[in-house]
């Protein structure tokens, strides 16, 4: 049986429609052509208008090109370099991608959790691209002596924090390959027990753990539950804990860095009562309420999100933490008319 190759039949080019009873209103730039159609090139500022990498934004001279986009070489064109939503300020184009990874600043208050240990360092994943490095220099040595590290301390080095641990740290400096050096020297670092560990996902762009005036705060719980300490990791990475009293007699500087820094390396859990219990697991339905409807995550939002609950699971006669369905639904509505 004979086979015939027919010739290749040109591609069918888009249709631009053109509506006149749209209004432009928005800079400068005109939006051309039905989204449905997606033409090749359209000028949108408009932050619902959905890109995919590799597409043009605009061809308008007038623009300027922002983080996410980048300008095709000899022509006007920006380009878009990651699927998101358009964002512009004043004449600047941006594109803020839908879900990105953690980009670590100076500063930052970081949740994270030990992948490796090296000579003099631990290696950190904090959700980064890169995982960061936590040196034996900056942390805290037992007995809070200030001393230069020695080889002593670095064959112990697997005793003040080993693979799996959770800390909390800051964010000290920044290396060219994107990587972050990290430090637990504040007696508000190291590491992490009593709680549950959550991670968030919205840190690249709608909702998400944002930067605010506090990262780390204590609730006055419900019920019985006691205190609670909640840290909001910048990188996503949630942290929510039976709170800690120092005892009476140690609140003297001197004092305190030594017995903090004799417990701070432990990896044993205290008896945590049920009714404790119940409200970490009420605030951690708060915040996968909040993440699951885009809204940001941090301190306000979250004592408002967990008042409501306390409010609607009363109403209900219960108390189970439950925060899905239509007690999430009323949730959501309280929270909006407060």
């Amino acid at each position: 049986m004979a086979v015939t190759i027919l010739a290749p039949a040109p591609a069918v080019p888009y249709q631009r429609v053109n509506d006149s009873d749209d209004d432009t209103d928005d800079g400068g730039a005109d939006v051309e052509g039905d989204l449905s159609m997606r033409p090749a090139k359209r000028a949108r500022t408009s932050a619902t208008d959905l890109v995919t990498p590799g597409e043009t934004v605009t061809d308008d001279p007038q623009w300027m090109r922002g983080h996410g986009t980048y300008v095709a070489s000899s022509s006007t064109d920006i380009i878009a370099t990651v699927a998101g939503t358009i964002q512009k300020t004043n004449k600047l184009l941006s594109v803020r991608p839908l879900r990105a990874r953690y980009t670590p600043e100076i500063g930052d208050l970081v949740v994270g959790r030990i992948v490796e240990v090296q000579a003099k360092r631990w290696r950190v994943d904090v959700g980064a691209p890169v995982l960061a490095g936590l040196p034996l220099s900056a942390i805290n040595l037992p007995g809070g002596i200030l001393r230069k590290r020695t080889d002593t301390d670095e064959l112990q080095i697997r005793t003040f924090f080993s693979e799996g641990d959770l800390l909390v740290a800051e964010v000290q400096s920044l290396y060219q390959d994107g990587s972050a050096s990290l430090h637990t020297r504040s007696l508000k670092y190291g590491k992490l027990r009593n709680g549950v560990f959550m991670s968030v996902t919205g840190t690249g762009g709608g909702g998400g753990v944002v930067r605010s005036r506090r990262q780390v705060w204590t609730i006055e719980t419900v019920s019985g539950g006691g205190q609670v300490d909640i840290i909001l990791g910048v990188n996503g990475y949630i942290w929510i804990s039976k709170h800690v009293e120092v005892a009476d007699g140690e609140t003297a500087v001197t004092r305190m860095e030594e017995v903090v820094s004799s417990t701070v390396y432990s990896s044993q859990n205290d008896e945590i009562a049920p009714e404790t219990r119940r409200e970490i697991s009420r605030i951690r339905g708060v915040i996968s309420l909040l993440v699951e409807e885009g809204i940001r995550v941090d301190e306000d939002m979250v004592m408002k999100g967990y008042e409501a609950a306390v409010l609607v699971e009363s109403e209900n006669g219960e108390n189970s933490g439950y925060l899905g369905g239509e007690t999430g639904k009323k949730v959501l509505l309280l929270m909006s008319e407060t």
